[in-house]
């Protein structure tokens, strides 16, 4: 484990697009000005989230279409899209559509596994496949093949007037080396690493009795809560060990990380009270899955600066896309965007891109 962090190279964020039911249309230009707002503030990655059946941005893809017109340099990515709601084949062409308007700035980012409460929605997704859809790696797999060049079928040439091609049609070749995995197990960070994705960390890791995570010092202590921090940097260093670029493969640290510096009373007390109640689901494993969830970090950037110093995970990257929390106004979006650009950022090494 490195003694000290690294620099701080890439500094990205990550909203929900939170909406009104009754008035869609204005969330979603508020997460595009936010976009826009953290381009100008220099930030190098904005990264959304994929939510179905709620009242956050259920199309990213679409969201980052739009943004990409309404910005130049900052890297757009998802974090993550869940390859169960997906068709690979068409999920391609939309995300190699959205690399080439952007001018190759996407990065893409998937999970695997059902879809929530599939029970309930697999008649309306898969009304005839439902017991044969598989949800694991290899719906992943396929994506990158397709991504990548991989042929899709054994025709090509034209055909009267119409012209066709045997692989995902707007090819764009660098986007294959922007696919990310968000991964909260080391079977994920393994994967992962073995088929030479970037590896996404976030707020949640799973609980696991492995050797891997045996010697991330108090991950299964027997003298209080797992340690979070410790069993994320094992995934990441799990990663790492498969990856073919070894320690300079790609890892983004994430956390919710709210900087109070130039935050309102009003302000502080409400980042304070949201992370109290939230505090509970970070002493321990939850449900099945034995999840475990981060501690939001909130207060000045000073404050800040020292707990991800100190944080085990934090020490092995050198970039980062800190989540937004999901019920904030964009009065508050646009002051925490601002003080991590020009207060936290600046004191974890990270300087602003031009």
């Amino acid at each position: 484990m490195p003694s000290t962090s690294r620099p701080l190279r890439k500094l990205g964020f990550l909203t929900i697009g939170l909406f009104d039911a009754a008035d869609p249309g204005r969330g979603h230009e508020s997460t595009l000005r936010l976009i826009e707002l953290g381009e100008r503030l220099g930030f190098d990655s904005a990264w959304v989230r994929h939510r179905h059946l709620q009242y956050g941005i259920s199309s990213p893809v679409a969201v980052l279409a739009a943004a990409s017109q309404r910005t130049r340099r900052i890297q757009l990515g998802t974090a993550v899209t869940p390859l169960g709601w997906e068709n690979p084949l068409r999920l391609a062409e939309d995300l190699a559509t959205v690399d080439v308007l952007s001018g190759g700035r996407l990065n893409p980012g998937v999970s695997v596994g059902p879809p929530t409460h599939f029970d309930q929605v697999k008649g309306a997704l898969y009304p005839d496949t439902a017991d044969a859809e598989d949800f694991g790696y290899e719906r992943v797999r396929r994506l990158l093949d397709l991504v990548r060049g991989k042929p899709v079928t054994d025709f090509s040439g034209a055909e009267g007037f119409e012209v066709y091609s045997d692989i995902v049609q707007p090819h764009s070749p660098g986007l294959g080396r922007r696919m990310w995995y968000g991964g909260g197990s080391l079977r994920s960070a393994r994967w992962a690493g073995e088929h030479g994705m970037n590896f996404l960390t976030s707020s949640v890791v799973k609980v696991e009795t492995t050797a891997a995570t045996a010697d991330a010092e108090g991950a299964e202590g027997a003298d209080g809560p797992p340690d979070f921090a410790a069993i994320q940097a094992a995934l990441i260093r799990e990663f790492r060990a498969h990856h073919p670029d070894g320690e300079a493969a790609r890892v983004s640290h994430g956390l919710v990380v709210i900087p109070t510096d130039s935050a309102s009373p009003a302000q502080r007390a409400k980042y304070a009270e949201y992370a109290a109640r939230r505090l509970p689901r970070t002493t321990a494993p939850q449900g099945p899955a034995r999840q475990l969830f981060a501690p939001d970090l909130v207060g000045t950037s000073a404050e800040l600066a020292e707990r991800l110093h100190a944080h085990a995970a934090f020490r092995e990257a050198d970039e980062v896309a800190f989540a937004l929390p999901f019920t904030f106004e964009y009065e508050d979006y646009v002051q925490i965007l601002t003080d991590m650009a020009t207060k936290l950022g600046p004191a974890l090494g990270w300087r602003p891109a031009g």
